[in-house]
């Protein structure tokens, strides 16, 4: 249980870091700076404004479990 709330909270803070960028040139260069690749980054900032059904598999690239866990965000599931 605890396992599905971890995932759904990670989802909900990678959603919120696209929102922020807001613009789609800026969510590209953004995820390009991140490690993804020109074709996923390019999908992604296509569907900017519907950040919230963006291509999970490409955002969880861009922000690993190891990029919040180098923000302190303690995991809920071992």
């Amino acid at each position: 249980m605890f396992g599905q709330l971890d995932e759904w909270l990670r989802h909900r803070l990678r959603a919120i870091h696209l929102k922020h960028w807001k613009r789609g040139k800026t969510i590209y260069r953004e995820l390009r700076r991140r490690g993804l690749s020109q074709v996923a980054a390019a999908k992604v900032a296509a569907h900017g404004r519907r950040w919230w059904r963006n291509s999970a598999q490409a955002i969880n690239i861009a922000f690993s479990v190891r990029y919040f866990d180098e923000l302190g965000l303690p995991r809920l599931a071992a």
